[in-house]
């Protein structure tokens, strides 16, 4: 009497104890009953988890089904394993797991370069606002003010000018012609004479973000004092009331 084995679903000659296809003990599963569809010799079926793991895969770009095609590739690959040659689809799940990995790995690289980019553009936009460099705020006011006393020098019946144009061409001062520099806007205001037809004795110079909303919306602010101050929030009229003033250290970058 010719039995099955239970590993493959083999033919076994009576007496048959190991299996000529796959070597397995016939008696070592004794009276455990055989899985019908092996038993009967059906063609083993594809891992329906396997395929809808490659499915997933596929579509990486898409960050859930890059996981998922990573979970049910390794439970496609339990139950294969566990099932005695009922199940195929090994190379399917395999072929999920890599693409999931791989669209996680691509999604966290694009997704970490774009973090990298914004954080070292704000990097840079916080340097020029605290007056790091060449050309930054801070060192552009400091210009600022040195060309006013070079103006007034040389104009005392006028005093100091409200025109940074005025300053650009001639005093030192030629990037803020367009009253604009390192993301900020220069704006000269409340120049005052302390006679009615005396020199412009007083004047202000008040900087502030040409895009307000920014991570670093400082507002700075400065006059003939050559103090120059800070305010890291609120209206940028209140920086010469409420604004702090730089220390040495803070004004050379250092």
């Amino acid at each position: 009497m010719s039995s099955f084995c239970l590993g493959c679903g083999n033919s076994l000659a009576e007496g048959e104890r190991f299996c000529g296809a796959c070597g397995r003990d016939s008696q070592a599963g004794a009276g455990v009953a055989p899985d019908p569809q092996v038993a009967f010799g059906l063609p083993p079926e594809t891992s329906g988890k396997a395929i809808f793991s490659v499915i997933c895969g596929i579509l990486f770009v898409i960050l859930p089904l890059s996981i998922v095609a990573v979970i049910f590739g390794y439970i496609a690959l339990s139950e294969i394993r566990k099932s005695p040659g009922r199940l195929k689809g090994r190379g399917l799940a395999i072929t999920g797991i890599v693409l999931g990995y791989l669209g996680v790995a691509f999604i966290v690289g694009f997704f970490g370069l774009g973090f990298y980019e914004l954080r070292k553009e704000e990097k840079g936009f916080n340097n020029a606002a605290a007056g790091i460099g060449k050309g930054s705020v801070v060192s552009s006011m400091r210009n600022v003010n040195m060309a006013e006393i070079a103006y007034v020098q040389a104009h005392r019946e006028a005093g100091y000018t409200c025109a940074l144009s005025e300053l650009a061409e001639n005093w030192g001062a030629r990037s803020l012609a367009s009253g604009k520099s390192s993301g900020y806007i220069f704006e000269m205001k409340n120049c005052t004479r302390d006679k009615p037809d005396g020199p412009i004795s007083k004047y202000q110079l008040l900087v502030y973000p040409a895009q307000p909303g920014s991570a670093a919306a400082r507002t700075y602010c400065t006059d003939q004092s050559d103090i120059i101050r800070v305010l890291k929030s609120g209206d940028p009229n209140d920086c010469f009331t409420v604004g702090t003033e730089l220390s040495t250290k803070e004004i050379n970058g250092s």
